[in-house]
């Protein structure tokens, strides 16, 4: 067995001091980071240049000795590699052309037409497997189908995914089209991650849970179980943490219905519930609220030690509820790590 603690975590094992990694640990709220960016242009220019995007993965572990580091890429990077036209508009964030008719569907590229476009983030995976510390697990990821979707097929992030929703009640054989496409293409580019050094995959389905019902199961269930199958399929022993956030009463379950080796849990859910309900079925991730990296202080302390508690007598890997925000304190972060490690 690796002596990687997360690898470890994610076999099952339950450790007395849970590994350790943040959600968006490489950003803005690292002066180091600001500069790289800034050094790169602008952000997709970071993303596609292999150097400066696997120096930005490499920073936050030099700063605070995480367990791992997840690759710096963007999830919309996928879509593009499939035909879309992607940009970012400052402050406000990503845009892309958008997909909501079967002419629009039959444009994109299929899926075995994307490697030339996603080299660059093969060999930033490549160049951390080289220079990361021996120690350090290496997290590939993408975006889960339903989530990508929701961006390509509204042309930007949306409060209720309601462009997305509307295609799915309106059109389901396009909606369903262009998920299948997305499941197959995640598939092939994760294992290209894989395949270049990746230990671990994530799987971020950041919007599932404005996912109902039976659609909860067909759109984030079904192509999450259709991805990690082929992928530990091509890969075995390959480990997968699956993240459908805000799933509430879908976490529990989720990892036996899709075969994910952890499941990751936002902060809507506390942990003492999901060590009862989801953490018997084995590694859970999480689950931190983002904003004690705000305001820090015995309130980050306390917090701290509760998720811990709470996970102790199950595998468990710390982390936030979501990503780090940019105006979060790097004192704080260095804090919450003390407190984990010393809890």
């Amino acid at each position: 067995m690796s002596d990687k603690t997360i690898l470890r975590a994610l076999k099952g094992e339950v450790l007395p001091t849970p590994p350790i990694w943040m959600m968006r640990q490489a950003g803005r709220y690292l002066p180091e980071y600001r500069a790289t960016r800034a050094q790169a242009g602008d952000f997709l220019s970071l993303c596609y240049n292999s150097d400066l995007a696997a120096e930005v993965t490499l920073q936050p572990i030099r700063r605070f000795g995480f367990d791992a580091a997840i690759l710096f890429a963007d999830i919309l990077l996928l879509p593009q590699a499939l035909g879309a036209e992607l940009w970012f508009e400052t402050g406000e964030g990503p845009r892309l052309s958008t997909i909501t008719d079967p002419e629009g569907l039959r444009a994109l590229k299929g899926r075995d037409d994307i490697h030339d476009h996603l080299a660059p983030i093969y060999e930033t995976v490549r160049i951390l497997s080289r220079e990361l510390p021996r120690e350090t697990t290496l997290i590939g990821f993408a975006g889960a189908p339903w989530t990508v979707a929701t961006y390509m097929i509204a042309g930007r992030g949306t409060k209720d995914q309601g462009p997305a929703h509307l295609l799915k009640d309106t059109d389901r054989a396009t909606f369903s089209a262009l998920i299948d496409l997305l499941t197959e293409a995640s598939i092939e580019y994760l294992s290209k991650q894989v395949e270049a050094g990746a230990e671990v995959i994530k799987i971020f389905d950041s919007w599932a849970g404005s996912l109902k019902g039976a659609d909860f199961e067909d759109f984030a269930v079904k192509p999450a179980a259709r991805i990690i199958s082929e992928l530990k399929a091509r890969h075995p022993g390959l480990p997968v943490i699956a993240f459908p956030r805000e799933a509430g009463p879908g976490y529990v379950g989720f990892a036996k219905k899709t075969g994910a080796d952890c499941v990751a849990l936002d902060n809507s859910v506390s942990a003492q519930w999901a060590a009862a309900n989801v953490q018997k079925d084995g590694c859970v991730q999480g689950n931190l609220d983002p904003r004690h990296m705000v305001t820090g202080g015995e309130a980050l302390i306390e917090a701290t030690r509760e998720v811990v508690r709470a996970f102790r007598n199950g595998p468990h890997i710390f982390n936030l509820g979501h990503g780090i925000t940019p105006d979060a304190d790097p004192d704080n972060v260095a804090l919450m790590i003390e407190t984990v490690r010393g809890a």
